[in-house]
C-alpha cells in the first residue's frame, strides 16, 4: 500500500509541476488573465505561485517536508479558487459555468492536498526523505 501512496503523489504532484512550469514559461499570458481578474502585480504574482507549485509539488513527491508543501499548495489553491475563480461575479451564464467548474477543482485539489498534508505529517508517511516540520504524533 505504501507504494499505492507515493504513485498518489506524483500523480497529484504532476499537475502542479506542469502548471508550475507553464507560469514561469508563459508569464505575460497568465499575468494578462490574472490582471483581468484584479490581481495587482500579475506578473510577480503569476511567477510567485509558478515557484510555489513546483516547490510544492516536489516536497510532496520526494516528502522533503512533504507536510508543508501540501499545506501550502492548499492554502494557494483555496486563494486561486476565491480571487481567479469568482464564479458568483459573473454574469454570462457560460462564464459563470466555466469559472464554477474550475472553482470547484481548485476546491477539492485543496481538499486533496490537506489530506496528503495529514497523512504526511504523520509518523507512518511512507517514502519520505525528511520527517514532517508539523508532527501528529
Amino acid at each position: 500500500m505504501d507504494e499505492i501512496f507515493l504513485i498518489g503523489r506524483i500523480l497529484f504532484a504532476y499537475l502542479f509541476i506542469g502548471s508550475g512550469i507553464g507560469h514561469l514559461t508563459q508569464t505575460a499570458a497568465m499575468a494578462g488573465y490574472a490582471e483581468s481578474r484584479g490581481v495587482s502585480n500579475s506578473k510577480l504574482m503569476v511567477q510567485i505561485s509558478g515557484v510555489a507549485m513546483i516547490l510544492g509539488a516536489v516536497s510532496i513527491v520526494f516528502g522533503i517536508w512533504g507536510d508543508i508543501g501540501a499545506l501550502g499548495l492548499a492554502i494557494l489553491l483555496v486563494i486561486t479558487a476565491v480571487m481567479m475563480h469568482a464564479f458568483w461575479k459573473e454574469t454570462d451564464p457560460t462564464n459563470k459555468m466555466m469559472e464554477m467548474v474550475q472553482f470547484n477543482k481548485d476546491i477539492a485539489l485543496a481538499g486533496g492536498a490537506l489530506a496528503i498534508f495529514f497523512v504526511l505529517g504523520s509518523d507512518f508517511a511512507p517514502y519520505t526523505i525528511s520527517n514532517p516540520l508539523i508532527s501528529w504524533y
